[in-house]
């Protein structure tokens, strides 16, 4: 027998030749046999079943990988053709939640009652959007390792978690006013910054990176081209992390937002150079920011108040105010009307009343 071959003389005076014919869900080797009265028909035999096998199966090598290795080469795919802090935030995902419980199964094992016992798994512990969010990407996984690696893979339903959205901190009127009463006050750079955001809905890394050049009193007009985020550094461990900025998150983030004459006048007064955070070329990454708001916050006696409330309170003001819906999704940089409704927008109890008063006008 040659070295390498397989192919062994029985006690019977047969020839038998072994090959690998797949493998079992648990991962094992599946062996096919051949048998020939001489060594050269049994070498023969195989050969043409090896050959039929590649012929309508993948390469039997792709199928003893494990599902980490597939996680691997979909990774490896994106990189280059998402934004990088998209492809750290997959890589994160990958290493933090998929590859731990996952990563050891082979392909056969990854079936729809296994992404549902992962899938209940994490909703024991994150919330919905985020296993919303671990699941999209698990589901990327699989389309491209049964599109790349065809036949290696079962057919897996990996379905949405259903989202059971949780009430969103807005503002009252009574809060707002004592935080742009207290951000008035002595005012610098970050409270002029706070409180521009709020009268725009900006996003926490769109203010952190516009600059003065982003702001025309001419047009009295904010252009948001860029955002700020920090971001960790491939290949590297211990947590090591550094600050970019970009463009926004989508193509409908980047927009002009229109200001009033009141908030004109107070960038007109505020005006300087570079970054508007700091009124100079030194940036303020969104980290600080979130510092700075939460000391502000809780000088006001305000609770449970995130950069992200800001935005919620300018989206409900709006519509308070009778805004017309198409106008303010462009100005939350929204690519529909309905992102604006079911994520932003949340009509006041005061609001609510009154078109509930509108029913006498019709008899109700």
């Amino acid at each position: 027998m040659a070295k390498g071959e397989n192919i062994f003389r029985r006690k019977d005076g047969r020839w038998e030749a072994r090959y690998r014919k797949g493998y079992t869900p648990a991962g094992k080797i599946r062996y096919g046999y051949c048998y020939g009265k001489t060594y050269a028909e049994a070498k023969e035999k195989v050969n043409r079943c090896k050959a039929a096998l590649a012929a309508g199966c993948p390469p039997p090598a792709n199928g003893r990988n494990r599902f980490s290795w597939y996680c691997g080469q979909w990774l490896e795919s994106k990189r280059g053709t998402v934004k990088e802090s998209t492809y750290i935030k997959y890589i994160s995902v990958v290493d933090k939640y998929i590859r731990p419980r996952l990563g050891s199964l082979y392909p056969l094992a990854i079936t729809s009652a296994a992404v549902g016992k992962f899938s209940a798994g994490l909703a024991d512990t994150l919330s919905p959007k985020t296993v919303k969010d671990i699941l999209a990407v698990l589901r990327a996984i699989v389309q491209y390792t049964a599109k790349q690696f065809p036949g290696i893979f079962p057919a897996v339903d990996i379905p949405a978690p259903r989202q059971t959205r949780g009430q969103i901190r807005v503002l009252s009127p009574e809060e707002q006013a004592k935080l742009v009463n207290y951000l008035s006050q002595e005012m610098d750079c970050c409270k002029f910054g706070v409180l521009l955001a709020l009268r725009t809905g900006m996003r926490i890394g769109e203010l952190c990176a516009l600059t003065w050049a982003d702001i025309s009193l001419t047009d009295n007009t904010v252009y948001i081209r860029s955002t700020m985020q920090r971001i960790r550094n491939l290949g590297e461990t211990g947590g090591k992390t550094r600050v970019i900025t970009g463009p926004p998150k989508s193509e409908a983030a980047v927009r002009v937002i229109p200001i009033t004459e009141q908030t004109a006048a107070l960038c007109s007064r505020m005006a300087a150079t570079g970054y508007v955070l700091t009124g100079g070329e030194q940036y303020m990454e969104p980290r600080t920011l979130q510092y700075r708001l939460k000391r502000y916050t809780q000088d006001c006696g305000l609770e449970g108040v995130h950069f992200h409330t800001l935005r919620h309170t300018f989206a409900t003001r709006c519509v308070e105010a009778g805004f017309e819906l198409k106008s303010l999704s462009e100005i939350l940089g929204h690519s529909t009307v309905a992102v604006t409704m079911n994520r932003y927008v949340h009509a006041s109890l005061d609001l609510k009343r009154d078109n509930m008063r509108k029913l006498a006008a019709v008899g109700l």
